[in-house]
């Protein structure tokens, strides 16, 4: 699963490296070292005209639903079967994004206890995770929610747990979220076939572990 990430970057590099143009609606943009569920988060989407991002909250709830607190248990959707489950075959149809960040945490259970790691790219600073989205509304209120995908971890990450999220190559993120491409079957086949090799960690504090700790300490090596 992925329950934690990181973005520390700069809007700068975020427009940099994804192409965009104009000017997010993420206006008090800020570095972010403790990412959880339930928080709002940078996403890009694209209209069918450009790419667009901004902020939508972390935890999908469908527009189907009665009860906007599913959404605190839809934050990850197996990428093996997201294709044939009701809460998302629509959503990889046409309503596929881009979830913006420089790395995540994952506890690796250890005879002392569940040992946070800090994971990222070694060649890249900022990448995407494939993700998913909605919009439900409800007696007035509307909320822009969604979903990262998660697949089988691959040979590095399999050491740490037995699920990573899905990390987007440099030059496949646009194909991701490209709106002509609408079949669930055929997107569901392309992220099984993306593979990341660059990965790294190394192990960090237990700061990390609230939700309330949002300072730099989270990504901090930690000291041996």
């Amino acid at each position: 699963m992925c329950g934690r990430f990181t973005l520390t970057v700069s809007e700068f590099e975020i427009y940099e490296a994804f192409g965009l143009e104009g000017k997010s609606d993420f206006s008090d943009y800020l570095p972010r070292y403790n990412i959880a569920p339930g928080q709002e988060i940078l996403s890009i989407i694209h209209d069918g005209t450009k790419k667009r991002m901004g902020p939508i909250k972390w935890g999908l709830v469908p527009s189907w639903s009665k009860d906007k607190k599913i959404g605190y248990k839809m934050i990850n959707a197996r990428s093996e079967t997201a294709h044939e489950k009701p809460s998302f075959k629509r959503l990889m149809a046409n309503k596929r994004c881009l979830i913006v960040a420089d790395s995540f945490y994952e506890w690796k259970k250890t005879e002392a206890g569940k040992q946070p790691k800090r994971i990222y790219l070694e060649n890249r600073p900022l990448f995407a995770f494939a993700g998913l989205w909605d919009k439900w509304e409800k007696d007035g209120e509307v909320l822009f929610t969604c979903t990262i995908l998660t697949k089988e971890a691959n040979s590095f990450m399999s050491d740490i747990h037995d699920r990573m999220p899905v990390i987007l190559p440099e030059g496949k993120e646009n194909e991701w979220i490209n709106p002509n491409a609408t079949d669930p079957i055929e997107r569901a086949a392309f992220l099984q076939e993306i593979e990341i090799s660059d990965l790294a960690a190394y192990n960090v504090s237990n700061t990390v572990n609230s939700v309330k700790n949002e300072e730099k300490a989270c990504i901090e090596p930690l000291s041996s």
